[in-house]
């Protein structure tokens, strides 16, 4: 069981004692480092207190952390044993040099193994997904996102130098036996590929083409998983992003725009015919998306939306329902609680309670906090996170 020495010495000392030990074992962590300083992890008891049978178990949050500075961090929400964990990569894995590394972004469990994917550090870092401790790391130029499909990871990446350039190179999809850990294929796409989604034998890509402002692509490049080629690339919009699959076999597809006079757009593909393949964009949303996630029948999302004229983000959440297309509400936080939210950075729903976790950036250069509410709309309650919290994954 994950954290299982934590779990005894929770409920099997006094607060006092295990203060002494906790300050014991950082010391030791300290030591193994030698002059190098190790932050030890954090706890903070969360309302409601332990929840024994809860499934999923956790939450893992990954803090993106400031580019150029190697703090990005792994959080985790412990709802067995009514805890948040803040940082808690450097004291599993003492001995890793530069920690987890610069900039987190993307997190995912396959099977037993948890992945990060750490863009500016060109690797994604595999670990145990219940006791986090590093099994490998595997080398990616400036990858991005990463999702599974029959014992294979598939990590969408810039490929070439983290710089913005009229000139930069088509951007890959890397495959990965998840047994070997070894990189097996790739293929080439689109410019700049982001998120990425995988239906059948077809990956479906996000190009954004942010390298080559104001020159953005505007397709998503579809790949055949078995042949690891690319079949076609599909106009949709300017500068994409976030990509995702519904249970209905639709993907849902993000533009950032251009932050001007071309606004943030969401995009819905699906198939033309039931029994063909090929898919086309069915509909284009007025609706400005950062950051969506989909469960059930409901996609969340909220939107920040920077105007370059006006030099002011406007700030949106909203229920989509996957079903109709159709606009369900504008302001899923029912309390006025959204007013303390600064730059909400990630979205997440428990799927078990329908819990609803919204990330706070606030300033991008110290702690963030990580918001959970209710379904209804309410919140429970709000934690310290690490620098730039933004992905976040459950573990069963």
């Amino acid at each position: 069981m994950i954290f299982k020495h934590h779990i005894n010495i929770y409920f099997s000392i006094s607060k006092a004692a295990y203060i002494v030990l906790f300050l014991t074992v950082s010391l030791f962590f300290d030591a193994c480092r030698e002059d190098e300083l190790v932050v030890p992890t954090e706890y903070d008891i969360l309302p409601g207190g332990p929840q024994p049978d809860a499934e999923p178990r956790g939450m893992y949050l990954l803090n993106e952390g400031n580019m150029g500075s190697n703090k990005a961090s792994i959080d985790y929400v412990d709802y067995r044993n009514g805890y948040y964990e803040r940082n808690l990569y450097p004291t599993r894995n003492p001995t890793v040099v530069k920690e987890l590394g610069d900039v987190g972004n993307d997190i995912q469990i396959y099977g037993s193994k948890l992945y990060a994917v750490i863009n500016c550090s060109h690797k994604v870092e595999v670990m145990d997904a219940r006791t986090l401790h590093r099994i490998t790391q595997i080398d990616i130029p400036n990858c991005r996102y990463i999702q599974f499909a029959d014992g294979k990871a598939y990590v969408s990446a810039y490929v070439g130098p983290v710089r913005i350039d009229r000139d930069a190179q088509k951007g890959a999809v890397y495959e990965v036996d998840t047994t070997t850990l070894k990189v097996t294929r790739k293929c080439t796409v689109g410019y700049q590929p982001e998120e990425l989604a995988i239906i059948g034998d077809y990956i479906y890509i996000a190009n954004s083409g942010g390298y080559r402002v104001p020159d953005y692509d505007f397709t998503v490049s579809v790949v055949d998983r078995q042949n690891m080629r690319q079949m076609k690339r599909i106009a949709v919009g300017i500068n994409l992003h976030r990509l995702r699959a519904d249970r209905y076999g639709k993907l849902w597809v993000t533009s950032r725009g251009n932050y001007g006079a071309v606004p943030s757009r969401m995009f819905v593909m699906q198939k033309k015919y039931k029994w063909s393949n090929e898919m086309y964009v069915s509909d284009t949303l007025d609706i400005p998306c950062s950051e969506m996630c989909i469960s059930g029948d409901s996609l969340f999302f909220y939107s920040v939306q920077w105007n370059n004229s006006t030099e002011k983000n406007t700030v949106t959440y909203g229920i989509i329902d996957v079903r109709t297309k159709k606009l369900i509400t504008d302001h899923f936080i029912t309390d006025g609680t959204e007013s303390d939210i600064t730059i909400p950075y990630g979205i997440a729903v428990n799927p078990a309670n329908g819990d609803i976790y919204v990330t706070d950036a606030k300033n991008y250069v110290s702690s963030g906090q990580l918001h959970c509410y209710s379904r209804d709309g309410r919140r429970k309650w709000s934690v310290r996170t690490g620098d730039i919290p933004a992905h976040m994954v459950f573990l069963y």
